[in-house]
């Protein structure tokens, strides 16, 4: 089989919003530690396909996209290495179904398929006890 690596597939907020996501992620990691990363909705998350499948499915999944608007529910809490602190996003319809026809294309099982969210920060050296209590 052909070497495969993980990909998961990212909607990105407009350059003036992801800047005000990433200077709150910056002064957050500044306080708790945690990796950088870019401010995104995971719209597919981890899965293992080949570069050349990947790049077609993303393609072929595009074909039928627009941009959409997203609106904040909350900022919540959570469990998830991936999900410490995020913005919970209001499951408008635009949204999940732009997730469930990017996941079909990717052939990929959402168990959050109806929360949908933004990180902004991860876990690192400090537990979610941490967190919330110096917050």
């Amino acid at each position: 089989m052909a070497n495969q690596a993980v990909y998961s597939v990212w909607a990105i907020p407009p350059e003036d919003v992801g800047a005000r996501c990433a200077n709150l992620m910056t002064t957050l990691r500044s306080e708790f530690g945690g990796p950088h990363f870019h401010p995104h909705i995971t719209v597919v998350g981890a899965i293992k396909l080949t570069p050349e499948d990947a790049v077609t499915k993303l393609r072929s999944a595009c074909q039928a996209l627009r941009p959409f608007h997203v609106t904040v529910d909350r900022v919540a809490a959570g469990s998830f290495f991936y999900q410490c602190v995020y913005l919970l996003l209001r499951p408008d319809p635009h949204l999940l179904e732009t997730s469930a026809h990017c996941c079909t294309h990717f052939g990929y099982t959402n168990s959050t398929r109806n929360c949908l969210s933004l990180s902004l920060i991860n876990y690192s050296s400090f537990s979610k006890e941490t967190l919330i209590r110096e917050c």
